[in-house]
């Protein structure tokens, strides 16, 4: 059971949009520091706290541009899940925070 197993939808709503992809983002930073580790498990772990919390944000999505986006970006999330990348990580984590303008104002924090 991964970190975020008990968050509901409905709490998940309660946060603004900006702030869920900053979740996930926080999320991805994490995992950016497991794979020079080459630890595996934490980073399977990671990666499931991430594909949780995108699952949670597209449900609770009243934009549907913005939905589908974001299952675009969740199908790609998951092949680096199941093929651990650090390159295709790092696009991704990009990706993510150009969705929305408070994560954009993020990027030039990135390592």
């Amino acid at each position: 059971m991964t970190q975020h197993a008990s968050l509901t939808p409905e709490r998940w709503a309660g946060f603004g949009r900006d702030r869920q992809l900053l979740m996930i983002a926080n999320e991805m930073n994490r995992a950016s520091k497991l794979f020079d580790r080459d630890d595996r498990g934490r980073l399977a772990n990671a990666y499931e706290r991430i594909l949780r919390l995108a699952d949670l944000t597209v449900e609770v999505q009243d934009s549907r541009s913005l939905r589908r986006e974001l299952l675009r970006w969740r199908e790609l999330a998951g092949g680096v899940y199941l093929e651990p990348d650090p390159e295709a990580h790092r696009q991704l984590f990009r990706a993510l925070l150009l969705l929305t303008p408070a994560g954009a104002k993020q990027l030039p924090f990135l390592a």
